[in-house]
């Protein structure tokens, strides 16, 4: 049986996650699997002030969390399993997760490590000298050849995809081509944010093509609210343009004189007394 002074700790622990628990807004869990102790390390620091990082041990969090008996929290239990670190943040989880993607680094594959996009050995001059390299390049699917006392890839070749494992044979070429085709840093699982649950693929965004459906958006709600007459902040500017352009067309039109139309009728009236002359004059028989 453990001990009363282990105990006593493991209850100290339950009450100080407990309290951590209660100050932060947002919980992260990110998997620590294949994570460098240099790189958490590194990540505490360059989050210090937005992010408290802590490792701690799944069944205490669970258990402060049976003990603080909020259902919300208890969302958090599917995901306590494994190698965690816990961050706590009051940032928004989209924010807390972009910056650990931005986090990341690209390093050279080993034995079992997973692709973190598909690899694609591009056809040209490998550098490498004629020899066992030949048999190394073919066993992973790679056509070479030789010139210019050069073993030369042939053609681009997909050597493994997003996701799948590397093996060593494919792990050693592509070290000696230096490629790196894994990528190491801290992947977040889910964030509990103010009751809601947010797993990972849904923390996942694309900035730029974010940035890019925006302005789209904001551009077909200018068009609109143009189209449609609907005055907004963006919009009552240009739109007000458009109103005084018709007003004055229509006053022209209409011959209806204000002091922005005036000289325009001035002008209309003068080209059609000097076209409407013109007429009388042609048909107008001369005199003999």
């Amino acid at each position: 049986m453990p001990s009363q002074q282990v105990l006593e700790q493991k209850s100290s622990e339950v009450e100080e996650i407990k309290d951590i628990l209660k100050e932060y807004k947002s919980i992260g869990i990110a998997s620590l699997q294949k994570v460098r102790a240099s790189q958490l390390q590194e990540l505490k620091k360059s989050m210090a002030g937005k992010v408290y990082l802590r490792v701690l041990k799944n069944t205490l969090v669970k258990l402060a969390i049976e003990e603080m008996d909020k259902e919300d929290l208890k969302k958090l239990e599917e995901y306590l399993e494994g190698s965690n670190v816990y961050l706590f943040t009051d940032l928004n989880p989209f924010k807390l997760a972009l910056l650990l993607e931005r986090g990341k680094v690209r390093t050279t594959a080993k034995s079992g490590d997973i692709a973190a996009n598909d690899v694609v050995i591009p056809a040209g001059n490998t550098g490498q000298p004629p020899g066992p390299v030949i048999s190394q390049l073919n066993a992973v699917g790679l056509p070479t050849r030789i010139e210019s006392g050069s073993v030369w890839v042939s053609k681009d070749t997909l050597v493994v995809r997003k996701g799948e494992p590397i093996n060593e044979r494919l792990a050693g070429v592509l070290s000696k081509l230096g490629i790196k085709a894994v990528e190491l840093g801290i992947s977040m699982r889910a964030v509990f944010d103010n009751g809601l649950m947010i797993v990972g693929d849904q923390l996942k965004i694309d900035v730029e093509a974010t940035k890019k459906s925006l302005q789209q958006s904001s551009a077909e709600a200018f068009a609109l609210s143009l189209g449609v007459a609907y005055p907004t902040k963006e919009s009552i500017a240009s739109l007000l343009q458009v109103a005084h352009q018709k007003a004055v067309s229509l006053s022209v039109g209409a011959a209806v004189p204000t002091k922005d139309t005036i000289a325009d009728l001035i002008r209309k009236a003068t080209m059609e007394m000097t076209s409407l002359s013109s007429a009388v004059e042609k048909a107008t028989p001369k005199a003999a």
